[in-house]
C-alpha cells in the first residue's frame, strides 16, 4: 500500500496556479534535455548491466527525489505520495508492446532481479492495464532507435497528472556520451523550476550509480 498525504489547499501556494492550468484541455508542459550518460553507460558495459533498466532506475530516483512529481491531481485537491512507481513499456516479439510496473526504492542489486522477473512476467502476460491504481505511476518509455531533440506524447481526454519520461539513442559528442531526455507535465502541479530540478537529481543519480 502506497503511503500519501493530502495537500492542504488552504495553505497550498501554488492554488490560484493550480486552477488556472487544471481547466486548461491541454495542462502539459514539458522539454527535452541532453543527459551526460557517459559514466553510466561505463559502468553497464563494465558490469555487464542492462542499460534500459539501469536508466529506468536512476531516471525514477530522480523523479522520486523532486516532490511535486510525486503529486497527483485527485479530484478537486492534490495528493502526494511517499514514493513513485513507474510502469513502463516491453518489447514483444510480435513488434507490439505491454506494460511491466516497477518500484525503484531499493538498491540496485537488489532492484535488477527483481525487475528481471517483473519484466518476465509482463511478458508472459502481455497486459496494457496498468492496475487498479495507476495514479501513483511514472509512464516511462523509450527510443532507443532515436537520437531525437523532441518529442510530442499521447495525453488523455480529461488531462491526468501522471509525469511521463523518455528517453532516446544516446550518441557520443566531443568525447561524452548525451542521452535525449523527455519529460511532461501537467502543469497545474509542476512548474519549470521542478523541471529543472528533475534533471539535477538525475546527473545525481547517475552519479551515485556510477561509482
Amino acid at each position: 500500500m502506497l503511503e500519501k498525504k493530502i495537500i492542504d489547499m488552504d495553505t497550498y501556494a501554488r492554488r490560484e496556479h493550480f486552477e488556472y492550468f487544471r481547466n486548461m484541455r491541454s495542462p502539459y508542459v514539458g522539454l527535452t534535455a541532453d543527459v551526460d550518460v557517459t559514466p553510466l553507460v561505463g559502468r553497464t558495459k563494465k558490469d555487464s548491466l542492462p542499460l534500459f533498466l539501469s536508466v529506468l532506475y536512476v531516471t525514477a530516483r530522480a523523479a522520486n527525489s523532486v516532490a511535486e512529481l510525486r503529486q497527483r491531481i485527485d479530484g478537486d485537491g492534490i495528493v502526494e505520495y511517499d514514493a513513485c512507481p513507474s510502469s513502463y513499456t516491453v518489447g514483444l516479439e510480435d513488434g507490439t508492446y505491454c506494460y511491466c510496473r516497477l518500484d525503484t526504492e531499493m538498491p540496485f542489486d537488489a532492484f535488477l532481479p527483481y525487475a528481471v522477473g517483473q519484466q518476465q512476467r509482463a511478458m508472459e502476460e502481455k497486459s496494457l492495464d496498468d492496475g487498479e491504481d495507476s495514479l501513483p505511476l511514472f509512464f516511462i518509455s523509450t527510443l532507443p532507435w532515436i537520437k531525437y531533440t523532441a518529442l510530442v506524447q499521447p495525453t488523455p481526454e480529461p488531462p491526468d497528472s501522471n509525469p511521463r519520461i523518455t528517453w532516446g539513442r544516446y550518441e557520443e559528442r566531443d568525447g561524452r556520451l548525451m542521452l535525449p531526455v523527455s519529460i511532461l507535465c501537467n502543469h497545474a502541479i509542476v512548474d519549470g523550476a521542478q523541471i529543472g530540478e528533475f534533471y539535477t537529481m538525475l546527473d545525481r543519480q547517475i552519479e551515485e550509480f556510477s561509482r
